[in-house]
């Protein structure tokens, strides 16, 4: 059999999400559709933020960088798929391949470690409010910030790099619509009892830690509102975290079911359908979710349009 690795490359062939023309036509249409939302609320959301001094705080801080990571990753993934939707072009080369793979698990473990920091957020918000200014200063922000992004790193950098050692023979068609670990496993021919150890403990220590962090925050959050008298405190308290709490059950859904199982129970027809839901659709619900049900999001957006309708009516009595 021919064999290859980094040494000799060719390309991969994504096989996609359907053979059927009228499907892809319509899953092109909607994910395109998707991607535009996603670049959108996702681009607006951090003007927004950047754009309105009242919402320069710990947890729009987290916000604006979680709207770049979700940007950053359905741009890795959406472009690519939407070319093999759209033309008869379904190729991506090893390096191609690898370096998307590469880029989507450095911004997934990333987004779950500030999932993470924002769990945190609120836990100081809700229990400890009168030390709040203090532990969540700009140097404690910046230091989770930095650690999420280092931890991502070293996940990407060596799942990458363990995929890298093995050699290909069965086939270069990924059953998928991007390069994703179990679909290069398949077409693997050497032994990846290793690979798959070394992904699943930094994986799982990535995905399973951040989750146990966030679950006990959301204990101790929940028992502190549970302590408070008013219904009114009890409503205001749990809005503050309502937004963030939605979106963590989301993505750690989707994400668990997709890659902390054995390679053995792979499913190509369920897995491409959580994949599609935290690669594309997820992207796009966070900028909703963090805006619709959040009202100082909403105010920072009144506060901008009624901004320029004043720039625009004293430009006309300029005139």
């Amino acid at each position: 059999m021919n064999t290859w690795n980094h040494t000799n490359k060719p390309d991969f062939i994504l096989l996609g999400l359907t053979d059927s023309k009228e499907i892809q036509l319509v899953l092109s249409v909607l994910f395109l559709l998707i991607y535009m939302v996603t670049v959108l609320g996702n681009t607006g959301m951090m003007l927004i933020i950047c754009v309105d001094s009242q919402l320069h705080t710990p947890m729009y801080f987290f916000l604006i960088h979680l709207s770049f990571l979700d940007l950053s990753y359905s741009t890795a993934i959406t472009p690519k798929t939407l070319e093999n939707l759209m033309t008869l072009n379904k190729s991506i080369s090893f390096i191609g391949c690898f370096t998307q793979l590469y880029i989507f698990i450095l911004l997934a473990a990333t987004e779950c470690l500030l999932l993470c920091s924002m769990a945190y957020d609120r836990y100081i918000a809700i229990c400890k409010p009168l030390h709040y200014p203090i532990i969540m200063s700009s140097q404690c922000c910046l230091v989770l910030l930095t650690g999420s992004y280092m931890i991502g790193t070293v996940d990407s950098s060596v799942g990458v790099l363990a995929m890298n050692t093995l050699h290909f023979c069965k086939s270069n068609v990924i059953h998928h619509f991007y390069c994703d670990t179990s679909p290069l496993l398949s077409l693997s021919c050497s032994d990846t009892n290793v690979v798959e150890i070394i992904i699943f403990i930094f994986a799982g220590s990535t995905i399973l830690g951040s989750l146990i962090t966030i679950s006990v925050s959301y204990v101790f959050i929940l028992s502190t509102i549970w302590k408070i008298n008013s219904t009114s405190g009890k409503q205001k308290a749990f809005s503050t975290c309502a937004s963030h709490l939605l979106g963590v059950t989301v993505f750690y859904s989707s994400l668990i079911f997709t890659y902390l199982k054995p390679s053995k129970s792979y499913s190509l027809g369920k897995d491409q359908v959580a994949s599609v839901f935290y690669t594309i659709v997820i992207p796009m619900l966070n900028p909703l979710i963090y805006s619709l049900r959040n009202k100082e999001v909403k105010g920072a957006v009144v506060r901008l349009v009624k901004k320029r309708q004043g720039f625009r009516k004293l430009n006309e009595g300029k005139r």
